[in-house]
């Protein structure tokens, strides 16, 4: 089976996405153009560390970090204010969180995560619980994705694994709609384009391409 190899320097990956406001004070809004100067994925060699998604968003008016660092769990804080408090811990996936992402629906926010438990899953972040659970791939996720693409839907992600496929996943309606099967190898990333909508789709694999 082909896994992620450890080495003494991994990339940590550090994705800047999402930013919401519904109500802006002169100080969010320098929060706001800060943020949005950063909206771009950096590249962290700390050596020690898997790879792991960092997700910041302004939301209900305040700005929020979520993040899984090698764990089965996912951590929210509220980081707006100067004194930092844990609003709340999503505990349900078996293993390791690899990826996470979040999108808006019907004035809802909702966080997707994909996991070494072979598992996508859906939460509603305002009821604090898991909506849906995902089991078509046979191997780790590396990386979810809300589609931009599907905005008259709205409610579709993407994932890739190491099972070396990508799948398009609908939560609201409970079905998986797509599966890609072109790489050799596992697939570790993907990105929809910034340009036609998000139309496009890119990945990249361990087969090198």
């Amino acid at each position: 089976m082909t896994t992620i190899n450890n080495e003494k320097q991994t990339s940590t990956q550090l994705s800047l996405v999402s930013v919401r406001s519904f109500r802006k004070t002169s100080e969010e809004e320098k929060i706001q153009i800060i943020v949005q100067h950063w909206i771009r994925i950096l590249n962290i060699k700390l050596g020690w560390i898997h790879d792991f998604d960092k997700l910041l968003s302004i939301m209900l008016c305040c700005l929020f970090i979520c993040f899984s660092l090698y764990a089965t769990t996912i951590l929210m804080f509220e980081i707006f204010y100067p004194l930092s408090k844990l609003l709340k811990t999503l505990n349900v996936h078996t293993n390791i969180v690899w990826s996470i992402d979040n999108s808006t629906l019907d004035n809802s926010q909702f966080i997707c995560s994909g996991s070494r438990d072979n598992t996508v899953r859906v939460w509603d972040l305002e009821n604090n619980k898991q909506i849906q659970s995902f089991n078509g791939h046979s191997g780790d996720i590396y990386c979810v994705k809300f589609s931009p693409y599907h905005n008259h839907y709205r409610s579709v992600i993407c994932s890739s694994s190491l099972d070396r496929t990508i799948r398009f996943w609908d939560f609201k309606h409970n079905q998986q709609l797509q599966v890609f099967n072109g790489h050799t190898g596992y697939v570790a990333g993907i990105e929809f384009s910034s340009f036609s909508s998000g139309r496009y789709l890119c990945s990249g694999s361990d087969d090198k391409t």
